[in-house]
């Protein structure tokens, strides 16, 4: 197995299309925009698209939107022959000014903060949307979810499906149902073709749950059990799924749970890691037995499984955090049952 050594080979490893990503932009017709792209995943996202479309020979215009406080950032995608456009989406006169395209990938949102600033969380996560919805009616959106918005289900019951009613718990969980019934509402409203991709949880070896573990196990500090276990997926492997959803949206708008397709222990996890690390594990917490777990066997069925296995990531996670690789420091605190970010 060949590790990621660096921030330079994961990011390329992140931005690196796939053959499937490379036959999907094939037949995508029309340029595409990705909208909050300046957060986690945005980057290595418009990258592989643009990346993609250059390999594929394809004639599509990339956009990266956001608000770009970070003038390194939109420096950094310029240079891969990206267009970035600073733009606060919620300011409606700014979202008009936007080049129309015909694919729309939307990855705005907020989440931390929410427990805080619920004002802020809402606007952010229904306001943005209705501007974009109404800007972008005659676009494929792919609008990015969460599986938050889905009730905890027992441990056995394989997560919860795409026909299952949204029961979100919180109100950053609240408002990101919100988000989808705005766009479902345009969709409905215009026809706008759009995909409602209810991500958790991406891993990217700086952040996600399987790096919240790791780092905790290796710096002897318990984990907390409370939220028993948890489904994962290679941010590689979400950035592909991204992309290749665009050629599912539709009028209404259609629901995909977006994963990996197992459901993993967070105590097993631990344990693993101490193994790796040669540490003792600690636990804090009961074990309940509901989690907030999602059954992504549509998203398998239509895109096929993540090409980086569960054991593979494992392994790289292990590796990265034993060597000290960089950390956004940024907790998922996928924990927390009670829906307060």
């Amino acid at each position: 197995m060949r590790f990621i050594e660096s921030v330079e080979e994961l990011e390329l490893r992140l931005a690196t299309p796939s053959v499937r990503d490379l036959d999907s932009i094939r037949r995508i017709e029309g340029d595409l925009i990705v909208l909050g792209a300046g957060g986690k995943m945005g980057p290595s996202l418009a990258r592989r698209i643009q990346r993609a479309a250059k390999e594929a020979k394809a004639s599509l215009r990339v956009f990266a939107v956001s608000r770009f406080s970070s003038a390194d950032r939109a420096k950094e995608l310029t240079r891969e022959g990206i267009e970035t456009i600073a733009c606060d989406l919620l300011n409606r006169d700014e979202v008009r000014k936007l080049p129309l395209c015909a694919n729309v990938l939307f990855l705005s949102g907020r989440k931390f903060g929410s427990t805080d600033r619920p004002d802020l969380t809402w606007a952010t996560n229904t306001m943005i949307p209705a501007h974009v919805a109404s800007h972008y009616r005659a676009s494929r959106i792919v609008v990015f979810s969460t599986g938050n918005v889905y009730p905890q289900v027992k441990l056995d019951s394989g997560g919860s499906l795409e026909g299952d009613a949204p029961c979100p718990v919180g109100e950053y969980a609240q408002s990101c149902l919100g988000r989808e019934r705005v766009f479902e509402y345009h969709s409905q409203r215009h026809g706008t073709p759009c995909l409602l991709f209810r991500l958790n949880y991406a891993v990217d070896l700086r952040y996600g749950v399987l790096v919240d573990i790791a780092r905790k196990v290796y710096a002897g500090e318990p984990v907390d059990l409370t939220m028993p276990a948890f489904n994962v997926v290679w941010q590689g492997d979400a950035n592909s799924y991204a992309l290749r959803c665009l050629e599912y949206c539709t009028s209404p708008a259609r629901p995909m749970n977006v994963t990996g397709p197992e459901i993993v222990s967070v105590r097993r996890a631990a344990e693993f890691f101490a193994r790796e690390f040669k540490r003792e594990v600690l636990f804090r917490g009961e074990e309940s037995e509901r989690a907030l777990l999602s059954n992504a066997s549509l998203c398998h069925s239509l895109l096929g499984y993540p090409e980086v296995a569960l054991g593979e990531l494992f392994a790289w996670v292990a590796h990265w955090v034993a060597r000290g690789g960089e950390s956004l420091n940024k907790a998922t605190m996928f924990e927390v049952a009670n829906g307060r970010f």
